[in-house]
């Protein structure tokens, strides 16, 4: 994984977002973040996909459904860069009620995403 390519990453809100959400939550589908986030299933997909390409997430296909999390095998230095960023995040907004919301919504998540 090249630098720029995480940086780059990074640089945009909704990305940064995503990979903060499943940084807490170790792996979500789609309507997970579409459901947190707001924001349209496919303009997620299509981040999703950026971060994909990137190395960054992987994917795990269960059923209809596609689960996303961390790439495993991320650059230790890639995943250090990651944790000191969301450490630096968490208390801040937007990404500290993207946490609430996601714990609230975890009650009721498998009768949806499973």
């Amino acid at each position: 994984m090249a630098p720029e390519s995480l940086f780059q990453a990074l640089s945009d809100t909704t990305r940064l977002r995503i990979l903060a959400l499943l940084s807490a939550a170790r792996e979500l589908c789609v309507c997970d973040l579409t459901g947190v986030l707001g924001l349209s299933q496919p303009m997620i997909s299509r981040h999703l996909a950026s971060l994909r390409e990137a190395g960054i997430v992987s994917d795990r296909r269960a059923g209809v459904w596609v689960h996303y999390r961390l790439h495993p095998n991320l650059p230790a230095w890639a995943g250090n860069a990651l944790r000191e960023t969301f450490d630096g995040l968490i208390r801040m907004p937007p990404y500290r009620t993207d946490r609430k919301t996601l714990r609230a919504r975890a009650q009721y998540r498998n009768a949806r995403c499973a």
